[in-house]
């Protein structure tokens, strides 16, 4: 017969109560209590009846993710930050990729809704408010990751994305470049406030961007960055005059650049210096080491889970508020024009 948790109750001399709070992860439980309960649990072999759990709680007891692309290294650390940090309190992930696709992200929040996920956490490729209105009325807890959405008051974590454009710019200026361009990426808030932080620093500088020196990823900047950005790239080099920086939306897109212009018989940085966005583990170990803009992506998925976390447990309105993550520049050759300063 199946252990019951009215079995380590009694065997441990505690309430059903008390058992059920551990397995809850209440706050209002010891450690050692928590500690005896979950030893017991394990030598017992206990696994909790999740649906007859999530009868009684109203709770499932799963959390749901949408991105928009697995395969992208920016959002598969995000993935398993939050899927390790909710497993520690007995949540679970579910994960769904909507290749960018809108129709097919609206799909997969409908099939989160009929789980009764807890709280749904999506990077969203839509370009209407219908999905989240429908996330609304049935009263799940949500969280906008990466992306906001313009006229929707929604709970948000990500990078601030002007300020990304801003240093990567910054930068570039800094390092001797005059005619900067830039890749910019899909339209979605992460790639206009990149190109507004851009315009701006160029701004305060008295520099616009050159005839022909912003060029757009399309809408495939998150999934396939690097055959777009070597596109982008060799318009690029084709506009004269050319540039002697530029600007990537993304890590992925500035590889392919990169290798746009190593293609064309040039010299980076000697005759065009590159930053990218991302600061992914393999850009230290390019052919030229890449410089590029670091979003906090572990620390954008643990506010994430804690904030889902935190959601699921009080399972009421909570007022919706931004986490803007402040990014930060890792230099490497790729950009290095200058001796830095001592």
């Amino acid at each position: 017969m199946a252990t019951r948790l009215k079995d380590i109750a009694q065997d441990l001399g505690l309430s059903v109560v008390t058992v059920s709070k551990v397995l809850r992860d209440h706050p209002d439980i010891g450690a050692e209590t928590r500690k005896r309960v979950l030893k017991r649990m394990k030598e017992l072999n206990y696994h909790p009846n999740l649906a007859a759990r999530a009868l009684v709680t109203g709770q499932t007891w799963t959390l749901g993710l949408v991105v928009p692309d697995l395969l992208h290294p920016f959002f598969a650390e995000i993935a398993k930050v939050i899927s390790t940090e909710i497993r520690k309190h007995g949540y679970s992930l579910l994960i769904y990729s909507s290749d960018e696709d809108p129709e097919l992200e609206a799909q997969e929040i409908r099939q989160l809704l009929a789980r009764r996920v807890d709280v749904i956490m999506v990077a969203s490729a839509q370009w209407t408010l219908e999905s989240f209105r429908q996330i609304e009325e049935q009263k799940i807890p949500y969280i906008l990751l990466d992306r906001s959405l313009q006229g929707l008051e929604a709970n948000f974590i990500g990078v601030d994305d002007e300020a990304v454009g801003a240093l990567a710019t910054e930068h570039l200026i800094e390092q001797g470049c005059r005619r900067i361009a830039h890749i910019r990426g899909p339209e979605v808030s992460t790639a206009v406030g990149r190109l507004e932080g851009y315009r701006r620093v160029l701004a305060s500088y008295n520099m616009t961007p050159m005839p022909g020196h912003i060029v757009s990823l399309g809408s495939s900047g998150d999934s396939r960055g690097e055959r777009g950005g070597y596109d982008a790239a060799r318009k690029l080099l084709a506009t004269k005059p050319r540039p002697d920086g530029i600007f990537c939306f993304n890590d992925p897109s500035a590889m392919g650049a990169m290798r746009a212009i190593i293609d064309s018989g040039l010299r980076i940085p000697e005759d065009l210096a590159v930053v990218g966005c991302g600061n992914l583990s393999f850009s230290d170990f390019l052919r030229v080491p890449l410089t590029s803009v670091d979003q906090g992506n572990e620390d954008i998925g643990k506010r994430a889970a804690a904030l889902a976390l935190n959601m699921a447990r009080k399972r009421s309105p909570m007022r919706p508020r931004a986490e803007l993550i402040a990014p930060h520049l890792v230099v490497r050759a790729s950009s290095r024009r200058m001796a830095p300063k001592k």
